[in-house]
């Protein structure tokens, strides 16, 4: 799959967060576009509570498995 939107680069604490977590396998398990959509929606927050929150949601929706975004995601189990 070819994305279409700029690719998002991984800030280094949240790789940090995705490993400590053991959830690194699970986000590289996600299609392009999802991990691309995480990193630039973590991005776009201005607030570091913003981005914390959006960090914790992302994490959550990983460790579930069936989830992106807040919505039921099939590819997951």
């Amino acid at each position: 799959m070819r994305l279409t939107r700029p690719i998002q680069p991984m800030p280094g604490d949240l790789a940090t967060r995705l490993d400590a977590t053991g959830l690194r396998a699970a986000y590289d398990a996600r299609p392009p576009y999802q991990r691309n959509d995480y990193l630039g929606w973590i991005a776009r927050a201005k607030r570091p509570e913003t981005r914390e929150k959006r960090i914790t949601q992302m994490l959550e929706e990983l460790r579930l498995g069936d989830v992106y975004m807040k919505m039921a995601w099939r590819g997951g189990r």
